[in-house]
C-alpha cells in the first residue's frame, strides 16, 4: 500500500475563489486518485495533529524559520488574515494548515526512512519560496527544507537530497540548505520567471546546490538530458540516504502560470529517474494550477512508485 499524507484540514487555507493555489486543487486531485483503478493499493493517512507532535514540531520548524516569524503569521491569522506579500494570502486557519503541512511531511520522513519505500505528501500551502523571516510565493513554511533538516536527526541519514521539479526556482528552499554539506539540492526551473533566482552559476556553499534554468517551451526531451548529464552524476556522487522531492506540477503544458511544455504523462518518467537514486523518497506536492493536469500527473507519478510495493 503506497502511502499518502493527507488531511481536509489542507482546504481550510483559503485563500479567496480567484487566487491560482485554491483549495479546489486539493479537492481535484483527491477525488481523480480514488477514481482510478489502482485506487485500492492507496494508504490515505492523516497527519499527525499538530498537538500531538509537542516539541518535535516547534523544534523543526524553528530550525529553519525564527519563532518571531511564525509568531507574527499566528497574530496576523488571529486579526482574520491578509497578505505576506501581493501574491501570498494568510487566512485565519492558514497557520494551522501549514503547520500540519510541515507535520505530514514529518511523517513522511519517518514512514520512509522506516519502510526504505516511497510516500506521497499531499498537503497545502506549498512550500519551496519560504523565506526564513518571509513567505511568498503562496508558501509559508519551507517545508521541504525543515523535512531535510529533520531526517539529518534521525538515525540512519547522514545525507538528503531535494530535487525540486517545480517549474519555479525553489529560492526559499536552496536559502535554507545551500549552507549545509549534508545536504544537496537541485531545482530545475523555467527561467526567465518568478521569483528570478535560481542562475546556474550558483553553486552553494559546498559545491551543494546545483540549479538547471529551463527556457519557455522545453519538453520532457530537454528534462530529459538534463537528468541524464547532469542529475543523476550530481546525486550519485552525493549520495543521499533520503531523497526529498519538491514536486510541482506547473511545468505542465496547460498550466496558467508557466510555459514549458511537459504532459502529465511525462511525471511518471522523472519518477522514474528519482527511484533510480533511491526508493527512500518522500514526495511533496509543490505548484500545479490546472486542475486536470496536476491531478493526471500526481497520478503519475504514484503510479510509478506502484510496482516497488
Amino acid at each position: 500500500m503506497f502511502p499518502i499524507f493527507y488531511s481536509d484540514e489542507f482546504l481550510n487555507h483559503d485563500t479567496g475563489h480567484f487566487h491560482p493555489e485554491n483549495a479546489g486543487r486539493l479537492t481535484a486531485v483527491t477525488t481523480y486518485l480514488r477514481s482510478l483503478p489502482w485506487a485500492h493499493q492507496l494508504d490515505w493517512r492523516s497527519p499527525t495533529p499538530v498537538t500531538q507532535q509537542g516539541d518535535r514540531l516547534t523544534e523543526a520548524v524553528y530550525a529553519i524559520h525564527p519563532e518571531r516569524y511564525v509568531a507574527a503569521m499566528e497574530t496576523l491569522a488571529l486579526q482574520g488574515g491578509g497578505r505576506v506579500d501581493p501574491d501570498t494570502v494568510l487566512s485565519s486557519k492558514s497557520v494551522d494548515a501549514a503547520m500540519l503541512a510541515v507535520s505530514a511531511w514529518l511523517d513522511g520522513v519517518d514512514v520512509v526512512r522506516q519502510t526504505g519505500q516511497p510516500a506521497f505528501v499531499l498537503s497545502r500551502p506549498p512550500g519551496h519560496h519560504a523565506l526564513p523571516t518571509q513567505g511568498m510565493g503562496f508558501c509559508l513554511l519551507s517545508n521541504v527544507a525543515i523535512a531535510a533538516h529533520y531526517a539529518l536527526k534521525q538515525p540512519g541519514i547522514e545525507r538528503v537530497g531535494i530535487l525540486d521539479w517545480d517549474v519555479h526556482h525553489g529560492n526559499g528552499t536552496q536559502a535554507s540548505v545551500e549552507t549545509n554539506p549534508q545536504i544537496a539540492f537541485c531545482s530545475l526551473h523555467e527561467s526567465p520567471q518568478y521569483p528570478g533566482t535560481g542562475a546556474s552559476g550558483e553553486r552553494g556553499f559546498h559545491n551543494n546546490v546545483l540549479n538547471l534554468p529551463l527556457p519557455a517551451g522545453s519538453s520532457l526531451q530537454d528534462y530529459q538530458v538534463r537528468f541524464e548529464d547532469k542529475i543523476l552524476p550530481f546525486f550519485q556522487q552525493f549520495q543521499p540516504d533520503l531523497l526529498l522531492v519538491s514536486a510541482g506540477y506547473d511545468a505542465n503544458y496547460d498550466d496558467p502560470l508557466a510555459n514549458l511544455s511537459l504532459r502529465p504523462k511525462d511525471y511518471g518518467i522523472l519518477t522514474d529517474y528519482a527511484l533510480q537514486l533511491t526508493h527512500r523518497i518522500v514526495f511533496g506536492l509543490e505548484g500545479g494550477y490546472d486542475y486536470r493536469a496536476l491531478s493526471e500527473s500526481v497520478a503519475a507519478t504514484i503510479e510509478r512508485c506502484l510496482p516497488v510495493y
